[in-house]
């Protein structure tokens, strides 16, 4: 039972432990991801998540713990069925695009001339076409991101690891990136990734694990984690008003408020009901275009976790 359990998921992490020296990077942490599915791995800086990453890809040994990739410890065959694009960005900055991303492909033994094909069409998509021939030093920073993520996903692996995919992007060049990561899971592929851009992991993601100073504080699907967080009060109220908002200012209602253009986001105080809000409001005398109890997003969760 256990075989089949494993043969289901793309990750599996058992009390995986990893310290430097007196520092603690990653504390006993279980995570599994199921194939097929987008997770994102979230936390603030220096939680552990490109520790954990490293470790998943082997690239740094755990102290202690068990690591299954694609149904079993990570070996050279199941290396060639993982995409991965690090956090440092790093490519030969004398070689051609076109040939880079074929020597790229190669090693994960992929033949030159299908290598080819696939890297054109990818560069004339992210309108890179006409660099081909250019050395990558050549290329700016954001267009050597996407050549980098070309040759992540050329091989058409089984498995994609991203870490702080986003970053550098602008916002076109994000949602063409949002695109292509749900067409990998439509083709089969698993995905995980770290990010600290929390609306773009909100669309993108089925499950997500947070880890905060190194130790698993949030995992599993959205919808769940989204569900939890509003039983447990964590939710908002959206208001448009009109006659002022010295009310807000309670502290004994609301624990903060974010302006948002035309309306404004408040979260509540823990124990406190939307309906106390609205009374306050009308006892202010203002008048009330909007009021929308909304579910937490995953920005207002991560928030609220990072701080505990």
């Amino acid at each position: 039972m256990a075989g089949a359990m494993s043969g289901n998921l793309a990750i599996r992490l058992q009390k995986i432990h990893k310290e430097y020296g007196t520092k603690v990077a990653v504390e006993d942490l279980d995570h599994e991801v199921p194939r097929q599915t987008i997770c994102g791995l979230l936390g603030p800086n220096g939680a552990g998540k490109t520790t954990t990453i490293r470790i998943i890809l082997d690239i740094i040994g755990a102290d202690r713990g068990r690591v299954e990739v694609l149904g079993s410890p990570l070996s050279d065959s199941t290396r060639n069925r993982v995409g991965y694009l690090p956090e440092e960005r790093g490519l030969y900055p004398k070689m051609k695009v076109l040939e880079l991303l074929v020597f790229l492909a190669d090693l994960k033994g992929i033949t030159r001339r299908l290598a080819a094909q696939r890297a054109t069409a990818w560069l004339e998509r992210l309108e890179l076409g006409a660099w081909a021939d250019k050395k990558v030093e050549e290329l700016s920073r954001g267009m050597q991101q996407k050549v980098q993520f070309i040759g992540t996903v050329l091989h058409e692996p089984d498995l994609l690891i991203l870490d702080e995919p986003f970053t550098g992007l602008d916002p076109l060049n994000v949602e063409i990136l949002r695109e292509i990561v749900t067409e990998e899971r439509s083709r089969g592929a698993t995905v995980l990734f770290s990010t600290h851009n929390m609306e773009q992991a909100e669309r993108l993601c089925e499950r997500v694990v947070m880890i905060k100073s190194a130790r698993k504080v949030l995992d599993g699907t959205l919808m769940a984690i989204k569900r939890q967080a509003w039983l447990a009060g964590q939710r908002q109220i959206l208001l448009a008003l009109e006659g002022g908002n010295g009310f807000l200012e309670d502290r004994k209602l609301i624990d903060h408020i974010e302006p948002r253009g035309t309306h404004i986001a408040v979260a509540l105080r823990e124990g406190v009901e939307p309906q106390q809000l609205l009374e306050a409001a009308v006892r202010a005398g203002v008048i009330v275009n909007r009021f929308e109890v909304s579910e937490p997003s995953l920005h207002e969760i991560f928030v609220t976790r990072a701080r505990e």
